[in-house]
């Protein structure tokens, strides 16, 4: 390839050791203290319990893409489809689980031992989510066959990941809180199928292909560590009943290769029978939290109980803010020399959007559609970036 592939040199490692370092400082504010074991149970030799197994009990399918607000570039396309588990209730077993999630229920153990602390509380319930996924990203100019060394670099991301998430209400408290562990393992690089992706969507809609997919990014392997917490007020049942508002915050930690990064948002709800969930999101960690298990399994039941899932529909509009010590997609390969460009350490980013669900057949459909909008990422971006996101989930 020539000097076509000779490219654009190495972001200086120290800037990332101290901005990670920084942002680890912050940990224990994510993390509840430590308690004394590292098991989030006692292994026994009782036959496992429906309550401590893993049933599948729906799934959303996301995506996002640029098209939808008129342009072509930046981020540019990501799809994601995940599988939620029905709520486990009191102490986990482990050995009840199947054994990649066993592994990852102990690896928590030992990273966070303090998110199994109150793991067996009355108020407390945890629900597994596995995602996979792929996201892409393009400079603007397609035509070009050479490196755009002014802009972003061509770069893929494919990646699995499983969350666990924990619903619980303190004591005498008249809120609720949601923290999310997810780690997510992938590749970056030519490995991702990034370019055969956009290539075979291009050439269905008749959209001219990018011609630089020469100069992406290198392969490496992919990991990040998302630590999150929301909060809002306390409901019952699968939804809110009639019309009502709620506010729902939220802070996060990130760290690994994919992004390293610090954020705090806010999410606006109003409308009818809004679901006792914690919110609409594009993708990331938490975004597929579904009302309690037990409010939903009344779906069926004749005649509807108070409590059980309704028809509704709601607006919501959604604000964050992030200090960005990492991104693959701007600051290129970790491991190797690469394309990269100078990223703005502050992105804030907005969204406005409606969601509704209904039933059908004794299904809970939910559709949720957002668009997204987020400023500068780094110095030669021209403009501002927009994006459009769908979700379809449906209960099993």
């Amino acid at each position: 390839m020539g000097d076509r592939r000779r490219l654009a040199g190495r972001t200086p490692r120290w800037r990332m050791t101290w901005c990670a370092a920084a942002l680890l400082l912050a940990y224990p504010t994510l993390v509840p203290v430590a308690g004394h074991a590292a098991e989030p149970a006692p292994i026994g030799q009782d036959p496992c319990a429906p309550g401590h197994t893993l049933r599948w009990r729906g799934g959303t399918v996301r995506l996002e893409n640029d098209l939808f607000a008129g342009t072509d570039r930046n981020y540019t396309n990501g799809v994601a489809i995940a599988l939620v588990s029905h709520d486990m209730e009191g102490r986990l077993r482990p050995d009840c689980l199947p054994q990649p999630l066993g592994l990852y229920t102990r690896f928590l153990g030992w990273v966070d031992p303090g998110f199994w602390d109150s793991a067996g509380a009355e108020s407390t319930s945890q629900n597994v989510v596995a995602r996979f996924g792929q996201t892409m990203y393009t400079p603007e100019d397609k035509t070009r066959t050479d490196l755009v060394r002014d802009d972003r670099p061509y770069a893929g991301l494919l990646y699995l990941g499983l969350a666990w998430n924990r619903r619980i209400r303190p004591q005498d408290a008249g809120y609720e809180m949601l923290d999310s562990r997810e780690l997510t393992l992938g590749v970056i690089g030519p490995w991702s199928l990034a370019e055969q992706s956009q290539d075979s969507v291009h050439k269905l809609r008749g959209i001219e292909r990018f011609h630089g997919w020469d100069h992406q990014l290198h392969n490496e392997p992919a990991f990040q560590l998302a630590l999150e917490r929301k909060f809002k007020p306390h409901a019952d049942g699968a939804v809110q009943p009639g019309w009502d508002s709620d506010a729902i915050g939220s802070y996060a930690l990130r760290l690994g290769n994919i992004e390293t990064a610090a954020s705090a948002g806010l999410e606006l709800r109003m409308g009818w029978n809004i679901p006792n969930d914690f919110g609409s999101y594009p993708i990331r960690p938490g975004g597929e939290n579904r009302p309690p298990s037990e409010a939903t399994r009344l779906r069926t039941t004749q005649p509807h109980a108070p409590s059980a899932p309704r028809p509704g529909a709601h607006a919501f509009v959604n604000l964050e803010a992030k200090a960005v010590a990492w991104d693959f997609s701007l600051d290129g390969n970790l491991f190797r020399t690469s394309h990269h460009v100078s990223r703005r350490p502050w992105v804030a980013q907005a969204a406005i959007g409606i969601s509704s669900q209904w039933l059908v057949a004794g299904r809970g459909i939910r559709l949720a559609v957002m668009r997204v909008w987020r400023t500068r990422e780094f110095d030669e971006q021209v403009g501002q970036h927009a994006f459009g996101s769908v979700a379809l989930s449906m209960e099993f």
